[in-house]
């Protein structure tokens, strides 16, 4: 079964299994120490959902009058517009797997033998955010090793395994294993480390890709960082993942961003930037959510597509509350290919008091303003939080700096951190 089944989850019409590559995250800065927790209050949104249906973009509403197909989406523009909660895209069906189980995968260690670390051609999946350390199964060596050795199929592999040292007690240790066909048509490389100093910074990652005899090629990388915020002197954990799939036969290709934040004090910051391409339609998604930690909540969407006849279409919302006062409003657009433009927007006014002001207007002529008596629903705090992170975190919080000498005094960093995610 070829890889390339043609695209569809989240961005693309007809069944996708595409595979990786691309670009690296960013370095986290800084330090970590005082793990404090925090306590969960939840309240969810009532509204409706705002779904990515094959390549268009699908609107349930709030009221409740049905749904309308994928294909109607595009024809009929006319439709009603309300509020919508956090777009989810629909993932890629999982490859059935060709390759070693999970356990085979992570705990087959490099040996003196002649059996050497089992493939890791498994290409991420779409839209699955970022995993908990526990899925990538990081096992590092306990020495420095380099052994290499040919499989029974004439396949060759490598592994090696060692650790550097630097200023400020810093330490990395790391193994890199990797494989290739015996002509060369597929390859992978996957490398695991953890990194420490005497800030109390901690970071553990992964980064893995390769390509097969079919051209398709992927990378991935995956990364968590303890450190202490220079400013609030709080204890922080951040996380990232970044995801690109590349058909080596179709005009097709995928990219995803993902980030989140999380600090002992429940301020947290959630986000990710996407992007798909199928033969002549391209699609962008990006969203971002954050909690202050004192009951103040921003959340916002933007995505839209296009194709190369010029087409063009999209949907986007902002929410923003505190203590069941606040605003959402958003729009939703479409460009022929004649440049003809039509919009719906829409706002809504949340007065504290059960009383909503919806108000909007469209190209077509639509347009309305009235007050109404609604009962408030919005997400206070993340429904995955600072308490989560920590549960999830066991082994990046486990890891051992060097130890410091009588009298050494780490030099502290109080230059502003690094952006980020960076712009793909």
């Amino acid at each position: 079964m070829t890889m390339v089944e043609m695209a569809a989850a989240g961005g693309f019409r007809t069944p996708f299994n595409v595979r990786l590559m691309a670009r690296g995250c960013p370095a986290f800065g800084e330090r970590g120490l005082d793990l404090g927790m925090h306590s969960k209050k939840r309240r969810f949104f009532g509204n409706g959902k705002l779904l990515m249906c094959c390549w268009e973009i699908r609107e349930v509403c709030s009221s409740g009058k049905g749904t309308d197909k994928c294909e109607e989406w595009l024809i009929d523009l006319s439709k009603g517009s309300n509020y919508r909660g956090r777009s989810r895209i629909m993932p890629f069906s999982p490859p059935k797997s060709r390759f070693a189980s999970k356990q085979e995968k992570f705990f087959s260690r490099c040996t003196p033998r002649s059996i050497g670390p089992q493939s890791r051609d498994s290409p991420p999946l779409r839209d699955t955010g970022i995993a908990n350390e526990k899925d990538w199964g990081i096992n590092l060596l306990n020495e420095c090793v380099k052994e290499s050795g040919t499989n029974e199929d004439g396949s060759t592999w490598y592994c090696e395994g060692g650790e550097e040292l630097g200023e400020n007690g810093f330490r990395c240790r790391w193994t890199m294993m990797g494989g290739q066909h015996p002509n060369g048509s597929s390859e992978w490389k996957e490398t695991w480390w953890e990194k420490s100093d005497w800030t109390g910074y901690k970071e553990l990652g992964v980064e893995k890709s390769g390509r097969n005899g079919e051209g398709d090629s992927w990378w991935e990388t995956w990364k968590e960082v303890l450190h202490q915020d220079e400013w609030s002197n709080l204890a922080r954990i951040e996380r990232g993942a970044q995801k690109q799939a590349k058909s080596g036969t179709e005009n097709v290709e995928w990219y995803e961003n993902w980030w989140e934040k999380y600090d002992a004090k429940g301020w947290t910051e959630k986000g990710a930037h996407k992007y798909g391409k199928l033969n002549e339609q391209s699609w962008w998604e990006k969203w971002g959510e954050h909690y202050d930690g004192r009951g103040s909540v921003l959340k916002w969407t933007d995505k839209w597509a296009e194709t190369k006849l010029g087409t063009k279409w999209g949907d986007k919302w902002e929410e923003r509350f505190f203590a069941s006062i606040g605003s959402r409003h958003g729009e939703t657009w479409h460009v022929s290919p004649s440049s003809e433009r039509w919009s719906r927007k829409w706002g809504e006014e949340h007065l504290g008091n059960g009383k909503v002001h919806k108000y909007g207007n469209s190209t077509s002529g639509e347009i309305w303003d009235i007050v109404v008596e609604e009962e408030t629903y919005y997400e206070a705090e993340p429904h995955y939080g600072w308490a989560d992170v920590v549960g999830d975190s066991t082994q990046l919080l486990s890891i051992q700096p060097r130890e410091k000498p009588p009298g050494i005094f780490p030099n502290l960093d109080f230059s502003p951190p690094p952006e980020w995610p960076p712009e793909p």
